[in-house]
């Protein structure tokens, strides 16, 4: 399928129980990374299907949530064309350095869904 679902990201208020939670319910392996800034990023793969990562939420006073990410060729011009769907930019496009590019839409109904390009 082009376009297939490729990450899943969850913004969580404590990670530290998050982690246990999901390495106690599908005994995912969780690696962290230091992102630099205090920022700790913690990666998971299943053996089948998209892996993902979890971190601190990173709006206090949110509310833990999971963000689905789907592979674009171009994370720019998905985003444009998201917009002139009807789609918001919650987060326009950003860097992951050495990984890719994201971007965070809200489409029409109110839902959240991010946009990933691979760097090559």
């Amino acid at each position: 399928m082009a376009h297939s679902f490729c990450h899943m990201e969850l913004d969580t208020t404590d990670p530290i129980k998050a982690k246990a939670f999901y390495t106690s319910l599908f005994d995912w392996k969780i690696t962290d990374a230091d992102m630099g800034g205090g920022m700790i990023y913690s990666t998971f793969k299943p053996d089948e299907g998209p892996g993902g990562g979890m971190m601190k939420h990173p709006m206090p006073g949110a509310p833990s949530t999971w963000l689905a990410y789907v592979l674009v060729d171009d994370v720019a011009a998905s985003t444009k064309k998201a917009v002139s769907l009807g789609a918001k930019v919650a987060v326009d496009k950003q860097e992951v350095p050495n990984m890719g590019w994201f971007s965070i839409i809200i489409d029409p109904t109110g839902a959240s869904l991010g946009l990933w390009e691979t760097k090559k």
